[in-house]
């Protein structure tokens, strides 16, 4: 009997030129074994290859079925479990995962369709049957249930997973970290699972957040993986497509330790290919903090620090730059690449404030990482990294989850699900900073009478601006009654889930106590604004703080031309005017660092107390609408 190696071998060679890369083969003889990298090493020249014939739609099968569309290969063997998915990029096929609607035997096999368009094959099971589609030329396939209620298993041995979270930090699902062996994640519409020797990602992509997650675990201490995922259909008709990105280094991973911190750490790794690369480091309360790689500047010795958002511009390939072939002006604020760093690395955040940026790569694609050293985060564990987003310069034949996203779901929904609008970041008025610097060069200019108008317009911009951030502020404090309320609540109803709904509760508070700290502090250093707000009645805000500083400038600075004009500005309004802002954007980005927190917990809490997902789900949904529309200065992404 040939084996099914030997023939998918020979299929591979022997593809039909007119359907240009969609081919289906019927084996003729049932095999017992999947196909593995070893048996295609034999060749194809072997006794008994002459068996396999072409597979027709709609005709019985006497064998096994093997199709592929050009990228992928699939098998659905009569005695499997399943459709046995292979990545073809090596130049052999390997073995990725099996897809499954139940766990029983397949029953039965029919090829429905093989044109120029792809194929289909329905597969199955006892009380459940699928369609599977391979489209021509597409890295993924298509799946929708035809009949039961059996979620979509994906088989798929590794020992991460990560739910992708554009909208804050990921979820890194560590086997090692889970002590059950069947869990469940907040569906998200994605999730990733890392497998091979580092060089392969399967991706599920489904089209509603109503659909359940769990994944499936086995084995103890360094040999505990991850066995796969199973994904609920939902609705009749709701489809879910699954992918495969293959290629050397398409992942890579580290364990690191608090020792390490501030450590430059070379990495055996090197950038495969340029495209926005996000780097997802563990820290020590077991939650992930999200950064993206930087990567070196086209001139100079800096970095720049792509943006997945916007698309306009262009990042070249850093291999290209000692050639002389990287055009400067790629690299134009707006565009993917808008944050330069210098060679030192030095980012400003709020909350974190001046810190070395701790992930990059050289002209050469090295990896390194250098953790950071800081009150408020620590990394220790594992280190990801992965591939987020194409970038101009990504070669067209490379592919990253959000290409597979936009070329499953289609753009429109592409756009909606990854919630592009609400990451938009808003910015109202004048930041307090450029007010001082705009008020400073009219000063040192001598223009502060021919440009009255425009100074009084600037007070009202930075007036504007301190009102905006403090509406954001009291929205969240807002927010964090209200999930305090919720959470409340739900520990008297399910009061064996306290413990849990204790620790999203202590992440709430967080809000409170930043904000009220910040305030406190910015009291203090105000007094004298503060005492003339008091006697105005007015309450002790930003606003009315930042209100009483533009009054007094109107009385004594607007047009005032003595020598010392530089130390009275500095003394009685620019420096009491940053100090407002200064303490606003901390507060802001303070509060949305606990919520991105919190939105994180919720989700791990799912997965460690399966009694808390209802309540954990909620949570999840009410932080991804607070986090929408943030204000510029919230620190949104590191």
């Amino acid at each position: 009997m040939a084996s099914l190696a030997l023939l998918l071998a020979a299929s591979l060679l022997a593809q039909d030129p007119p359907r240009a890369g969609v081919a289906a083969w019927d084996t003729c003889n049932p095999s017992a074994q999947p196909l593995t990298s070893e048996h295609v090493h034999s060749g194809p020249n072997q006794k008994g290859v002459g068996n396999w014939v072409r597979a027709e739609a709609g005709a019985s099968l006497q064998g096994d079925l093997v199709v592929t569309n050009g990228k992928l290969t699939a098998v659905a063997r009569k005695n499997g479990s399943g459709l046995e998915l292979y990545s073809l990029r090596s130049g052999k096929p390997i073995h990725r995962t099996t897809l499954q609607l139940a766990q029983e035997p397949v029953e039965s096999i029919h090829l429905t369709e093989a044109g120029r368009g792809g194929a289909v094959v329905e597969i199955a099971w006892k009380g459940a049957s699928a369609r599977f589609r391979l489209p021509k030329g597409e890295h993924f396939v298509e799946t929708q249930a035809l009949s039961g209620e059996a979620p979509l298993r994906i088989d798929c041995p590794g020992r991460y997973v990560i739910l992708p979270d554009f909208f804050a930090d990921d979820i890194l699902v560590d086997a090692r970290r889970l002590p059950l062996d069947r869990v469940e994640l907040p569906s998200e519409n994605f999730v990733l699972h890392f497998t091979g020797e580092h060089d392969a990602i399967v991706m599920g992509v489904f089209e509603n957040r109503d659909q359940d997650l769990r994944v499936t675990l086995s084995g103890k201490d360094q040999q505990r993986r991850i066995t796969g995922s199973e994904i609920a259909f939902g609705q009749k008709g709701r489809k879910i497509w699954v992918s495969v990105l293959e290629g050397p280094g398409m992942w890579y991973s580290v364990d690191i330790t608090p020792e390490q911190k501030k450590q430059i750490l070379p990495l055996d790794w090197k950038m495969p290919f340029v495209a926005q690369w996000r780097v997802d480091f563990t820290r020590k309360d077991d939650l992930t903090d999200s950064w993206d790689l930087l990567l070196p500047a086209p001139e100079g010795d800096g970095f720049i620090k792509p943006s997945w958002i916007t698309q306009e511009g262009k990042i070249s390939d850093p291999s290209k730059t000692a050639s002389g072939e990287v055009d400067p002006d790629a690299y134009k604020p707006g565009g993917p690449a808008s944050d330069r760093l210098g060679p030192d690395r030095s980012r400003w955040t709020t909350v974190l404030g001046k810190v070395q940026y701790p992930c990059w790569t050289d002209k050469e694609r090295k990896g390194f990482l250098q953790p950071l050293d800081h009150k408020k985060v620590t990394f220790s564990g594992p280190v990801l990294i992965y591939p987020s987003n194409r970038l101009a310069d990504t070669p067209a034949e490379w592919y990253t989850p959000v290409d597979i996203v936009r070329n499953t779901l289609g753009v429109g929904p592409c756009q909606y699900i990854l919630d592009v609008e609400g990451q938009k970041q808003e910015h109202v008025g004048r930041a307090t900073c450029h007010v001082r610097t705009l008020l400073n060069a009219t000063w040192t200019a001598g223009q502060q009478k021919a440009k009255r108008k425009e100074i009084e317009n600037w007070l009202g911009d930075g007036l504007d601006f301190v009102t905006h951030i403090r509406n954001r502020i009291l929205a969240y404090v807002d927010f964090g009654h209200e999930i305090r309320k919720y959470l409340g609540a739900q520990r008297d109803a399910h009061p064996e889930s306290k413990e849990a709904i204790d620790a999203l509760e202590e992440i709430v508070r967080e809000i409170d106590v930043r904000v009220d700290a910040r305030m406190e502090s910015m009291k203090v250093r105000l007094k004298k604004l503060a005492v003339e707000v008091a006697e105005r009645k007015e309450e002790i805000t930003p606003p009315a703080l930042a209100a009483a500083l533009n009054r007094s400038f109107a009385k004594s600075l607007l047009d005032y031309e003595g020598a010392d004009w530089k130390d009275r500005l500095k003394k009685e309004y620019t420096d009491p005017l940053t100090t407002i802002g200064g303490e606003q954007d901390e507060m802001v980005g303070e509060c949305r660092w606990a919520v991105k927190a919190l939105r994180q917990k919720a989700g791990i809490l799912m997965a460690v107390d399966p009694k808390v997902a209802p309540v954990a789900a909620e949570i999840r949904s009410r932080t991804q609408k607070m986090l929408r529309g943030g204000a510029a200065y919230e620190g949104a992404r590191h």
